[in-house]
This record gives C-alpha cells, structure tokens and sequence, in this order.
C-alpha cells in the first residue's frame, strides 16, 4: 500500500506570501510525488496546495479533505482550490475536518503553520501519528518544541522528527512510519498517546 503523507500548513498569512516556506512546500510535495507517495491535505489555498500541486506534477497523488458539503461549497464560499486528484467532502467545517484529515494519514509533515495547523498538530499528536516538523520554514515550526516541552510540559515521541531540509525529513519520516507502527486496540480502534505510553 502506498504511504499517504499529510501536509499540514498556512493556508493564509504571511506564511503563504514568505517565497522560502512556499519553495520548501513546493519541494517536500514533489518528493512526495517522486517516491510514489500519495499526498492528503486539508484541501485549503496556500502551503498545503502548493504543496499537493508540487506532488502531482511530480507523477503523485493529491487527495483534498474539504471541510465544505460540496464541490460549490467548498469553492464558492470556502474559496479553496479543486483540482485534486480525488476530493472528499465532509460537510463537517474546519475542526471536523482536521480530525478527518489527520486521521486519513500514515504520517503527517507540519510546514509553517499558524493557530489552524496547531490544531491539527495536536490531533496528530495526541494519536501517535509520525510527525515531521519542516523547521525554519516560517511559522509554529520552529516552536513545536517549546509548545510541547515547556508550554504543554509533554515529552517529544521517538516518532516526531525534525529536519530543514525536505528530502532529509522525508527520510527521517520513512523511518519513524516503519519503527513505531500505529498499535491498534482488540476492538480495532487505534490507542492514543496516553494509552501508547502506559
């Protein structure tokens, strides 16, 4: 089965307008792409697009998770792009979605991001879920670290990596997916964080 890759980032802000983040985005999807990879996001403008467009004109697969009921939802009143490969549309609005979104990943790369990519963060987190912080690309992706530590008085997991360099992060990621499988409870239901660490 292919490894599905979630991109999770500013939609808008100045993120989005800071050419370094936008090129680092645009290079972690088309290594996405290249390694065969399908690329999930959360169907939004901005880093996770840029990204998803990358991944496609490298020969990937980009699946959007809308949060709009619709295709005319989710572009005439979310304003968000519609040329993935396959959308799904929750009708669930933004927070619903993200749970969606994180959920349909087997690992999940965080670059910039602002207060909706903190919140999809720690879903991530707390379900154990690899994660790849793209450091020094803008935004909370240089502070995971102080959120989590020193704010949220949390450990980092074995499976969060950090790397400014998207091939690099992507290897490191490979390797976090293979070594710390998600642990699946008798009933089916993945275990979250509190129940992985006893």
């Amino acid at each position: 089965m292919k490894l599905k890759i979630g991109i999770i980032g500013s939609a808008s802000g100045p993120q989005v307008e800071d050419q370094k983040a936008v090129a680092k985005a645009r290079e972690m999807g088309h290594e996405i792409g290249r390694r065969g990879y399908i690329l999930i996001n959360g169907a939004c403008p901005g880093i996770p697009d840029e990204a998803a467009i990358a991944a496609k004109q490298a020969g990937g697969m980009a699946i959007g998770i809308s949060p709009a009921f619709s295709e005319y939802e989710h572009v005439n009143e979310y304003g968000s792009p519609s040329h993935h490969d396959i959308m799904i549309f929750t009708g669930q609005g933004f927070m619903e979605r993200d749970i969606i979104n994180i959920r349909s990943c087997d690992a999940v790369i965080v670059i910039a991001g602002g207060i909706g990519t903190l919140n999809e963060f720690t879903i991530a987190y707390d379900e154990g879920r690899p994660i790849g912080i793209l450091t020094n690309s803008g935004g909370i992706s240089n502070s995971i670290p102080h959120i989590v530590e020193e704010l949220c008085d949390r450990q980092i997991p074995p499976n969060m990596v950090f790397d400014d360099n998207p091939k690099a992060l992507l290897d490191k990621l490979e390797v976090a997916v293979k070594t710390y499988p998600l642990p699946i409870h008798q009933d089916g239901r993945v275990k979250d964080m509190k129940e992985r660490r006893g």
